[in-house]
């Protein structure tokens, strides 16, 4: 019996909550789905996503065991990746080249202020 059906959240370690928010909803366009004080964690439970996503990020805090400037490994789809790449650019993101090969659809990187990598591809 298969007793996982999805994937829902994927934690972010990040140092400072509310410029992460600004950064994942602001510039990348996410949706803020929830915000909740949560003082044992040390912080507050955020989790954003792009619009109609089933899956989302949580903007955790970073801790010693939970260090900020990671590569998440989080893979995102874009519809235009060329377009999406030139958006972030041109908007002051940390982000590497846009890499072409025949066959393999567009994708780049980029960070988000804490150095956090993330991924695009071309859906």
């Amino acid at each position: 019996m298969n007793h996982i059906s999805e994937i829902r959240t994927v934690g972010v370690p990040v140092t400072d909550q509310d410029r992460a928010v600004a950064f994942y909803t602001d510039t990348l366009g996410f949706e803020l789905l929830m915000d909740a004080p949560l003082p044992q964690f040390g912080g507050r439970w955020i989790t954003v996503a792009p619009a109609g996503s089933s899956a989302s990020i949580a903007l955790v805090p970073a801790s010693d065991g939970n260090p900020a400037g990671v590569d998440t490994g989080i893979r995102m789809a874009s519809p235009d990746a060329k377009a999406a790449h030139e958006h972030f650019l041109g908007a002051g993101v940390d982000t590497d080249e846009l890499l072409e090969w025949p066959g393999v659809p567009p994708m780049f990187s980029l960070r988000d202020p804490d150095g956090n990598r993330l991924y695009i591809s071309q859906a």
